[in-house]
């Protein structure tokens, strides 16, 4: 499912960047080769490869692999009916927040884990 998302939020992010391929290949030092084959849902990306093509588009590579604005019966036609993920009810979300703000949300991420081991 991430290859999927992955792909989905390049092109987005081409498409709201104005950046060509070409260009995406010039900046990231990926192969205009690779670049088609990821934005055809076709490419298996390294961890490495992924993280260039993060910084070109300068995002973070968890935004690349986790949100996206695709609906879940569209991630689901994607994958072949094969979606992973959180329960139903739950969001993944990456967050940046202070440290006070952090220990939180950590407390809150223990908490909901706790509660999905018991369904």
């Amino acid at each position: 499912m991430y290859n999927h998302i992955f792909f989905t939020n390049i092109l987005r992010l081409l498409d709201e960047k104005g950046i060509t391929k070409e260009q995406l290949s010039k900046i990231s030092g990926v192969s205009m080769g690779f670049i088609c084959d990821l934005t055809n849902g076709k490419g298996n990306p390294s961890l490495r490869i992924m993280e260039q093509i993060a910084d070109a588009l300068d995002t973070s590579l968890p935004a690349l692999l986790e949100e996206t604005d695709l609906d879940r019966q569209s991630l689901e036609a994607l994958t072949g009916g094969k979606l992973r993920g959180v329960a139903e009810g739950y969001e993944r979300v990456s967050l940046i927040l202070p440290s006070h703000q952090a220990f939180i949300a950590r407390q809150w991420a223990k908490e909901a884990k706790e509660h999905l081991k018991k369904k």
